[in-house]
């Protein structure tokens, strides 16, 4: 087996954060499934999938100053993710999208999704 064929086959955790122009949030889950259904196929899994709703940008992205957030945990091989990269560039209703690999597999609910005192969110001193 080649060096490529034997990366293109490891399973690796990836985290996925992507967000979605507001006029297209009704069709939110299902991306969400469509994304799923590519990760299961390949024999990945997706062990944290949160749905942040909408949130206000930081800055506006063309001309839209709110998105529909979405964070997703799997589990995949790097063909996978880079169809979901091309799957992402290609479609309008994506305004950014971020794929970073894990060390290891996260399963725990996010900060901004289940705060607690630990996460100090203010500046003032």
């Amino acid at each position: 087996m080649t060096e490529v064929t034997l990366q293109s086959t490891a399973f690796r955790h990836y985290e996925i954060v992507f967000l979605v122009h507001p006029d297209q949030s009704d069709q939110v889950k299902s991306m969400i499934e469509r994304y799923q259904k590519m990760i299961h196929e390949s024999g990945g899994s997706v062990s944290r999938l949160e749905d942040w709703g909408r949130r206000q940008l930081a800055y506006p992205i063309k001309k839209v100053h709110k998105a529909h957030y979405v964070l997703m945990n799997v589990t995949t091989t790097s063909a996978v993710i880079n169809e979901l990269r091309d799957s992402f560039r290609h479609s309008d209703s994506i305004l950014r999208d971020l794929i970073l690999q894990m060390p290891h597999e996260v399963k725990d609910a996010s900060p901004i999704l289940n705060p607690d005192d630990s996460y100090e969110t203010s500046l003032e001193d």
